[in-house]
């Protein structure tokens, strides 16, 4: 990882240089885990979720040179989000035609659009967005702090283990374990805060 984490605007602009390794990789490592999610999500199995994920990378990679980034007009998450609707709509498509099982009908008809499902995809979406945001902040956060901070909060705050057992695990106070994770906490909040400005 960079020392300054790419900007989602400068990432975009270089992605259209299929040959830029490093943004490629960068933006697999942001949005693969997400799109892959998301899939899942859909009732798909994990060779066909990873199928659609590699769809959508290489449709992102043949339209990116047409993206018009503009965050008034909708940004890059909506047009990536139209992107693997309209991939997970041609796959249950395809099901339907070869004699769906009841999932993937439930899940062509939610792709169709109508208002109260298309609502319901568009939330799953964010959903998986807020961790991809989650997970990008962690990775952004961790190297900035002490370990044993970093540890009081992932033991509490990711592991759901209460303050008294993190400090007699890590050696800590009870009272150090909650100022180290109300520290990263914050910290976390400031760095979504600014991935969200960038994503929007």
């Amino acid at each position: 990882m960079t020392d300054s984490p790419i900007t989602r605007a400068t990432l975009l602009l270089r992605l259209r240089d299929g040959a830029d390794n490093e943004a490629w990789s960068e933006f697999l490592r942001d949005y693969g885990p997400m799109l892959y999610r998301f899939a899942r999500s859909r009732g798909l199995q994990d060779a066909d979720a990873a199928d659609i994920v590699q769809d959508v990378v290489r449709r992102v990679g043949a339209a990116i040179s047409r993206l018009d980034y503009a965050k008034e007009k909708g940004g890059f998450r909506a047009w990536l989000f139209t992107i693997t609707r309209n991939r997970l709509y041609t796959y249950f498509e395809k099901r339907k035609r070869v004699g769906p099982t009841a999932n993937d009908t439930a899940q062509y008809e939610m792709l169709s659009q109508t208002p109260d499902t298309a609502n319901e995809l568009q939330e799953a979406w964010e959903r998986e967005h807020q961790r991809q945001l989650a997970a990008q902040a962690m990775r952004e956060v961790q190297p900035e702090v002490e370990p044993q901070t970093w540890n009081a909060f992932q033991l509490t705050a990711v592991e759901g283990k209460s303050a008294a057992d993190a400090a007699k695990q890590l050696g800590m106070t009870t009272g150090a374990v909650y100022v180290a994770k109300s520290r990263v906490i914050a910290r976390l909040k400031t760095v979504i805060e600014r991935l969200q400005e960038q994503d929007e």
